[in-house]
């Protein structure tokens, strides 16, 4: 049985690079490449897909966001999450959207196929340095460090679009929240993380993985 995919990625030259190994693969075929949440959610609404490799940091609707939508009309497909980073809550936040895989960018070869046959057969499948961290995550039941700065998933959309250069009132109209709203949201990503300017939000977020777009 071919496995139909598409994939979703803002970076070009590295959907190409997928692209081109993927289709050396007996029984894979790409039906289509997106470069952000919404031409995935369009190429997804016309088309049969198996399973949809998605970068977790695409601007505008991330990674995240994108599979809670793509799954909420297409429940069948399997998704697998791409990231330049194993942070634990980017992990955690897209299992709770609905990802059965997480491959991080730096092993998104032979691992990537893995997860492909993985998830195909509704298992789920993690990177090892991914798997390790879910593991921690998940033995660990005290705060693994007090310190370290906690935002809810909201926080990190509206922080993804601060950062992408969305005013409030953008941002409001595109999370269909009031701008009142979005502006406690801000005050409070601030205070949690100590920030005092869009330009500080904005660093944060790509040092974070938030995002890759600086501007």
């Amino acid at each position: 049985m071919t496995i139909r995919i598409v994939l979703a990625d803002d970076h070009q030259m590295f959907r190409h690079a997928l692209r081109a190994m993927l289709e050396k693969e007996p029984g894979i075929r790409i039906v289509g490449e997106a470069s952000n949440g919404d031409e995935l959610i369009d190429l997804i609404s016309h088309q049969p897909v198996d399973i949809a490799c998605v970068d977790i940091g695409m601007p505008g609707m991330n990674g995240i966001e994108a599979t809670r939508r793509l799954l909420a009309i297409r429940p069948h497909v399997r998704v697998i999450g791409l990231s330049a980073f194993s942070d634990r809550q980017f992990v955690l936040d897209l299992l709770n959207a609905g990802a059965t895989g997480y491959v991080t960018k730096a092993e998104a070869g032979e691992e990537l196929l893995r997860a492909i046959h993985t998830v195909q057969q509704s298992k789920t499948y993690l990177c090892p340095d991914v798997a390790a961290t879910v593991t921690n995550a998940l033995l660990d039941n005290a705060p693994k460090d007090i310190s370290a700065p906690r935002i809810t998933a909201r926080e990190r959309q509206v922080l993804q679009l601060i950062a992408e250069g969305y005013t409030s009132t953008r941002i409001a109209d595109r999370l269909h929240l009031a701008p009142s709203t979005v502006e406690v949201h801000r005050r409070n990503i601030m205070r949690k993380l100590d920030l005092h300017s869009v330009a500080e939000l904005t660093k944060y977020a790509i040092r974070s993985g938030i995002t890759t777009v600086s501007g």
